[in-house]
């Protein structure tokens, strides 16, 4: 996890971007330290593509402060340049580009050895390969490794793993999270949020180009998702005592029945109180489950919070208490 104390890779204050009469990003203040990886996470149209391109120089600001390794990423995009690693949501290369030849292109007198490289990642093997031979998996490794090969001080990733199958997104995981091992600094848009709670030491929650939240995986998903759902079957006679004993128990809220299964929702301590009622009974079931909220459930709690963004460098400390029906959509612009 990265030290907050480090002076910031990237400062942002008051960031504002429209395009026309829609506002893209409004206000947003942001900072990336020195060898984290930190995710921007939301619903599609919450800026955060917008965000990192104004990061990399490609799109000019309407307002707002931006310091990237110490430059203005306009007025500095020269200087700028070869610090910054990048893989960007349409990245390709010419179909009959063999692997070899794309690392030969792109280094600079600052170059890794691309050999090294490719085998970090697995991909040494297809060094004579085409760019159109190569699967999903293999080609989001090679993009990382051009994004690696002129030692940038920062790697910027957006939706790294769209329309990749399990299997490849594990391998592209792995590859990201040996950038994180080594203390690179990575600043990782995506709207997988399993992928940004496995790789992220720290997420940033965006909704209309502004934070609503930031915060390690955990925190958020303590903050606003602290909620538990205790199910099992139940047919043993005397349910309606069972249940009567269960609803004083601390944590819990909610205690419901179907016919053969009761459902216990309540915060975290209450899989204690619960499971203890259960011993005292002598009655365990076999099938007893726990389901425990992820980053995704915090997410869509949050975006159900009314629209008024964190204080910077603070959080909202908000309690809710069971899940959402909301569907999380896309990627976003």
């Amino acid at each position: 996890m990265a030290n907050t104390d480090t002076e910031a890779v990237v400062t942002v204050r008051g960031l504002h971007k429209r395009y026309g009469d829609r506002t893209v990003v409004n206000g947003l203040d942001l900072d990336v330290h020195a060898g984290e990886v930190l995710g921007l996470i939301g619903a599609n149209g919450a800026g955060k593509t917008t965000t990192v391109e104004c990061i990399q120089g490609l799109r000019r600001p309407d307002s707002g402060v931006l310091r990237v390794l110490g430059c203005d990423p306009v007025r500095d995009a020269e200087r700028l340049r070869p610090m910054l690693g990048s893989q960007l949501q349409d990245s390709a290369l010419p179909d009959r580009l063999r692997v070899g030849e794309a690392i030969e292109l792109f280094a600079t007198d600052r170059a890794h050895n691309g050999d090294d490289l490719l085998a970090q990642f697995g991909l040494i093997e297809r060094r004579k390969a085409a760019f159109a031979s190569m699967s999903g998996g293999e080609r989001q490794r090679l993009f990382l490794v051009l994004a690696l090969l002129n030692r940038p001080r920062l790697v910027i990733l957006d939706e790294l793993t769209q329309g990749l199958d399990p299997a490849a997104r594990r391998d592209v995981w792995a590859a990201v999270a040996q950038l994180r091992d080594a203390g690179t600094t990575v600043l990782l848009v995506t709207h997988e949020l399993d992928e940004a709670e496995v790789l992220c030491g720290r997420v940033v929650a965006m909704r209309s180009g502004r934070v609503l939240d930031q915060g390690p995986p955990a925190d958020l998903i303590s903050r606003h998702a602290p909620w538990a759902m205790i199910r099992f079957a139940w047919s043993r006679p005397g349910v309606d005592d069972l249940l009567a004993d269960l609803r004083p128990l601390p944590g819990v809220q909610v205690v419901a029945t179907t016919p053969g299964r009761v459902e216990v929702r309540g915060t975290r301590q209450s899989i204690a109180y619960v499971g203890a009622e259960l011993v005292k009974r002598g009655a365990v079931p076999d099938d007893l489950s726990v389901e425990l909220p992820d980053l995704e459930s915090a997410l869509l709690h949050l975006l159900d919070e009314p629209d008024t963004p964190v204080e910077f460098g603070r959080s909202r400390n908000i309690a809710k208490t069971g899940p959402t029906d909301h569907a999380l959509a896309g990627a976003n612009r």
